[in-house]
Formats: structure tokens, sequence, C-alpha cells
């Protein structure tokens, strides 16, 4: 099977779970803080470390890069993006780069909040 298809699946599966629990911190939460994001966040970093973990210290050959791809770039890349940032930035840290790891967080969180402000604004132009 094709890997972008694996993908495929994996992404579909974990746009599901992420819209389930957004809707489901929404109604026992309410709307006025983004509960659902955050929860989203924490629970698809966690998934990230511990099937990184899991594949890098107890998985025998027999796990597949299809499967790999299928866990973590398909479904908790469809629940969260911010797994895969948050790996990224673990992986830093623990090969000793910690001024690259520090330099990663803060440039891709504020300039994602920067390049999303300018998409507002450009719009808000446009229209």
């Amino acid at each position: 099977m094709s890997a972008f298809l694996i993908v495929f699946l994996g992404a579909g599966l974990g746009g599901m779970l992420r819209h389930g629990v957004n809707l489901g911190c929404a109604r026992l939460c309410g709307t006025d803080f983004p509960w659902g994001t955050m929860t989203v966040n924490i629970l698809g970093s966690l998934a990230m470390g511990l099937i990184a973990g899991w594949l890098a210290f107890r998985a025998g050959e027999s796990w597949t890069q299809h499967v790999r791809l299928f866990l973590t770039t398909g479904i908790l890349g469809g629940f969260t993006t911010f797994s895969a940032f948050s790996l990224d930035a673990m992986l830093l840290w623990e090969r000793g780069q910690t001024s690259a790891a520090i330099a990663y967080v803060l440039v891709s969180v504020l300039v994602s909040v920067l390049a999303l402000a300018a998409g507002l604004a450009l719009v808000r132009t446009l229209s």
C-alpha cells in the first residue's frame, strides 16, 4: 500500500478524533476558552511520546515503516500537528542542541501567530 494512502487514511481517523474531542470539550467546558485545542495538543503530544518511545525502545523489527507512518504522520498528524512539533523540539533538546530547541519553539510559535495575524489582516484589507 502506498505510503501516501496510509497517511491519508490515518489522517482521516485523526481528524475525526480531533473533531470529537473538540465537540466533547465544548459541551463539557464551554466555548469561552479553546479547551478542545489545548486538550488535543496535550493528548497528541503524550501519544507521540508513547508511540515514539515504544517504537524506539520496545518495538521489534516487525513494526514496519507503514505502521509508523499510519500512527504518527497519519493519525497523530490528523489529530494534531502539535505532537510532531513537540517531538521535533524534544529531539533537538535530547541531542544537546538546547539553543536550537529553544529557538525552534520560540520562532515556531511567534512567527506562526504573526503569520496568522498577517493572513487575517490581508483578507480584511481585501474585503
